[in-house]
């Protein structure tokens, strides 16, 4: 009877088997996978409508954005300066928590008090290079602009005379200065009785509104310090809880990879950032040292401002030199002259040898791609963009360069690029043909 049972089971299980697949486990039904097909299609239908109406109230967008940045600038700040003093304190606690650990009882309190003491110390080195370049610089700014004011009207008189004696001359030339000075007598005239009182409205408007700016930049800046606090004191814990997300929302393949493009990022932003100010700094003392043997004006503001444009990578130490040439050159124009001499060569020496040194090839890329990433960066968020340009579009280069060198070792193609350079076509089973090898085919024939 038991045998008669299973049989008739076993042929119900047959007959009904051809159906299984349909609603079973072993497939998705006809149903299932015509409704999410037309998931899909309503999704792509969907987001293509948002990003155009998106296209269409971009200006909106905009404003929203800035916005939201500006609201949430303290945060982006406190960020910022995080990231920057963060290797004071892992430097501290490498160094001060072990020697703690000895002496207390507790881990956790020796990891605390370590912590503390670093962020403290990383906070008055901050503040402490702040406060002696506001020493240096506001005085010799001051004296600076007092120099020009004293020195500028003897240099007009100077070129009025100049100029008085080429009009006293009768040759052609004499002649053709006096008609472009008499044009730009009464241009000037016109602008004073016209533009003047205008233009002094506009600039003393824009004064008002730049000190305000100045202010509340001060003023966020004061908070950001403070939110840099609570960053280095949570660092581990935002990390466990940006990884813990990472791996619930994505799969483990894409989360690993995710995770190694974040070390990738941060290994490339820190060595591009902090070594270029290291670098800029050794480049502003050297500076310092070099004008004062040479016996140049504005020694401290020159110094300050070539370091601080020598951060900007390629652009950088020219955006600092122009300003630097034309003041020195109102006070001497011999002066101005070696100055900019000096400045090539210290240049020179930056790029060859001590930038070398300190970066190494941090970035990865190309001298092209490094001036293309500068001019975007630039052009799209300024002077941050500038700085920050370079190491972003480090990332985004070896992103690309891991998707591309993966989908050659799947193709079992190397992945070295010179390994393409005299490449003229691929066969159908995967050998190359050599441009040489072709032009000699070619020349057979």
């Amino acid at each position: 009877m038991k045998e008669s049972e299973q049989n008739k089971e076993k042929t119900a299980k047959d007959e009904t088997s051809h159906i299984i697949p349909r609603f079973g486990k072993k497939g998705p039904s006809k149903l299932r996978q015509s409704f999410s097909r037309g998931m899909t299609y309503f999704l792509v239908v969907a987001a293509c409508i948002v990003l155009y109406f998106a296209f269409l109230r971009a200006d909106i967008l905009a404003d929203s954005v800035r916005t939201v940045i500006g609201i949430l600038k303290p945060i982006i700040y406190g960020f910022a300066i995080a990231y920057l003093l963060n290797p004071i304190v892992k430097t501290v606690d490498k160094y001060l928590c072990p020697i703690l650990g000895k002496k207390l009882k507790k881990q956790k309190t020796a990891e605390k008090l370590s912590r503390m003491t670093g962020i403290l110390l990383a906070l008055v080195f901050l503040f402490a290079i702040i406060l002696a370049l506001c020493n240096m610089l506001i005085p010799e700014l001051a004296r600076s602009i007092e120099n020009l004011i004293t020195t500028l009207p003897a240099q007009m008189n100077a070129g009025m005379d100049k100029l008085t004696e080429l009009q006293s001359d009768k040759s052609t030339t004499g002649m053709i200065i006096k008609n472009l000075l008499n044009h730009a007598t009464e241009s000037f005239q016109n602008w004073i009785q016209a533009d003047l009182l205008r233009q002094i409205n506009v600039i003393m408007t824009n004064l008002t509104t730049g000190a305000i700016n100045i202010l509340n930049e001060v003023f966020q800046f004061l908070i950001g310090c403070i939110v840099s606090v609570y960053v280095l004191l949570s660092k581990e814990l935002f990390a466990a809880q940006a990884k813990k997300i990472i791996y619930a929302v994505m799969t483990t393949d894409h989360a690993n990879m995710t995770l190694h493009i974040t070390r990738k990022s941060n290994e490339i932003f820190g060595g591009f950032i902090i070594g270029k100010i290291i670098d800029s700094a050794i480049i502003g003392v050297l500076c310092f040292l070099g004008i004062t043997l040479l016996d140049m004006p504005y020694v401290v503001l020159v110094s300050v401002i070539v370091g601080v444009t020598n951060v900007i990578p390629f652009f950088g130490p020219y955006i600092g030199a122009i300003p630097c040439i034309i003041l020195i050159g109102l006070t001497d124009p011999l002066k101005g002259l070696y100055f900019a001499i000096f400045i090539l060569l210290l240049q020179q020496l930056d790029g060859n040898v001590i930038g070398p040194k300190i970066l190494g090839d941090s970035t990865g890329l190309s001298a092209f791609w490094v001036v293309f990433s500068i001019l975007l960066g630039g052009g799209l968020f300024g002077f941050v963009g500038m700085i920050a340009g370079v190491p972003t579009f480090a990332v985004l280069y070896y992103i690309f360069k891991m998707i591309i060198e993966n989908k050659l070792e799947k193709k079992k193609l190397p992945c070295q690029t010179a390994e393409y350079g005299d490449v003229d076509h691929m066969k159908e089973d995967g050998s190359f043909v050599y441009i040489k090898e072709e032009n000699k085919k070619k020349g057979e024939d």
